[in-house]
């Protein structure tokens, strides 16, 4: 068997990113890899503006608590303010451009509003010592002009569009999605709503990958449910081939009589049948699908017991397709976590044990750890790596990966 670590070598270094950027609004670009890095366009602030309501004034003018400052303007957020004359303050809100002349903002908390007998704007009371440059935000302090805000290879969530918003850029460069190809075989399996007869059973793996598959940013193309059938599974995947960059198949690549799945490959292309020391998971079908017109479509074959297939796919499938998106990061981060619970009979596989954070910052583990057991991937947040060979004891230091890093 080999290790999980060169098993996505090898994948990686055989899959080559797609290389074909699309131009897409900003808004439009969620989950999407950057193909082209991001500038900025301006300073950010564009202009020094306070991160307070209250008052814009000098703050040699208030020489001490209680001085009164009359009121000459008033400065909303999207109005550019009057130059400020000495000895005077501006009523300011946040956001809003500091005037030219002030250079300290005090917040209204901190001030007193005193009514004048006039038409005018009245007086401040500051009631407070200033410092110069107080509830100022600096013009560039967030951003500069000319700046590399977004890296090529980045993948864009909710804070990265946004922050690409505020530089103004309303079109980005970013990789086409890849096109994947999905469908299962077996006769045995039949879809939710179904009667279920005996012998069979609902085709979990299905709903599981397709989902995983749009969740990272992919055009799936899902063939559904292919019978037990040389010819047929062979047609499955010379139309697969014609539409997508990569299959993904789970279950049916064993030496069974109806595992026709193999010889389809073979026959339309090349596999190779690989063993991964990781548990849940350990055999993985890897080739490529010839097509009529030319060129060829990457295949993988996944595990079909339900936890096998997701976690092999989060661990070894992710990071293909990120990688076919070029993206920069591929890998999740883990962390050190304590283990409130023993494993005192570790596998000669490295594991991947499903678990959960407990109130107290520990780890409980979920206890039928069954490769079949879907249940469990529900139940948990997180996934401990677990060398092989490893035996865990309450209180051990373990590496503990968020789902949220490998979903996302």
């Amino acid at each position: 068997m080999q290790s999980l670590d060169e098993a996505l070598t090898r994948l990686l270094s055989a899959v080559q990113p797609l290389g074909e950027p699309e131009s897409v609004a900003t808004q439009d670009a969620l989950g999407r890899v950057l193909a082209a890095e991001v500038r900025s366009l301006l300073d950010v602030p564009p202009a020094d503006n306070t991160s307070m309501d209250g008052y814009a004034l000098r703050a040699a003018d208030v020489s001490a608590p209680g001085t009164l400052l009359p009121v000459t303007q008033r400065v909303p957020a999207g109005v550019v303010g009057a130059v400020l004359a000495p000895g005077s303050a501006a009523r300011i809100f946040t956001g809003a451009q500091i005037p030219i002349g002030a250079d300290a903002v005090v917040m209204q908390e901190q001030c007193e509003a005193v009514a004048d007998s006039g038409a005018g704007l009245g007086q401040v009371r500051v009631n407070t010592l200033v410092q110069s440059g107080q509830w100022i935000r600096r013009r560039g302090e967030d951003v500069q002009e000319g700046q590399v805000v977004l890296a090529q290879g980045a993948r864009l969530d909710a804070a990265a569009l946004g922050l690409a918003a505020s530089v103004g850029a309303a079109q980005l460069t970013v990789s086409r999605r890849p096109r994947v190809a999905l469908f299962s075989t077996g006769d045995e399996l039949v879809m939710p709503g179904e009667p279920l007869k005996p012998g069979a059973i609902y085709n979990s793996n299905r709903f599981t990958l397709r989902a995983l598959l749009q969740g990272l940013g992919c055009e799936v193309i899902d063939l559904g449910i292919v019978p037990d059938q040389l010819d047929a599974t062979r047609a499955a995947l010379r139309a697969a081939a014609a539409q997508a960059d990569l299959i993904i198949t789970s279950g049916g690549v064993s030496v069974g009589e109806e595992d026709h799945l193999r010889p389809a490959v073979q026959a339309e292309g090349r596999l190779d049948l690989w063993q991964i020391a990781i548990k849940p998971g350990k055999p993985l079908a890897f080739g490529e699908v010839n097509r009529a017109a030319g060129g060829k479509a990457w295949f993988i074959g996944l595990p079909g017991n339900p936890v096998s297939s997701f976690v092999t796919f989060l661990l070894l499938v992710r990071p293909v397709i990120l990688h076919l998106q070029g993206a920069a990061k591929t890998a999740p981060l883990g962390l050190g976590l304590r283990a409130d619970f023993d494993w005192p009979k570790p596998d000669r596989r490295r594991e991947f044990l499903r678990v959960r954070v407990n109130e107290q910052g520990g780890l409980d583990l979920f206890q039928n750890q069954s490769s079949g057991v879907l249940s469990s991937a529900v139940w948990a947040d997180g996934l401990v790596d677990n060398p092989a060979g490893q035996a865990i004891a309450k209180g051990d230091c373990v590496r503990f990966v968020p789902l949220n890093e490998l979903l996302s």
